[in-house]
């Protein structure tokens, strides 16, 4: 029995697959660390979150001691 050219060709070669799972496996490496790297992602937005509870709550004081005029306040962050 004669094996044609279109039976050969069936399915996915495991070199294929191997190169596919290692291809993978680089891609998820690099989105875990720009994820969770010391400039990652999380850390950038949770600084991002901290800067912006703290703008918060420097106009609601300004708000507070000048009474409604959304002065500046000087102030320093401990």
């Amino acid at each position: 029995m004669k094996i044609t050219k279109n039976e050969k060709e069936k399915g996915i070669t495991l070199m294929a697959l191997v190169v596919t799972i290692i291809l993978v496996l680089i891609l998820a490496g690099i989105s875990i660390a720009m994820l969770s790297g010391e400039n990652g992602i999380l850390k950038q937005s949770m600084q991002a979150k901290e800067e912006t509870e703290y703008g918060q709550i420097q106009e609601e004081v300004s708000m507070d001691l000048y009474g409604g005029t959304n002065r500046p306040l000087q102030c320093q962050l401990l």
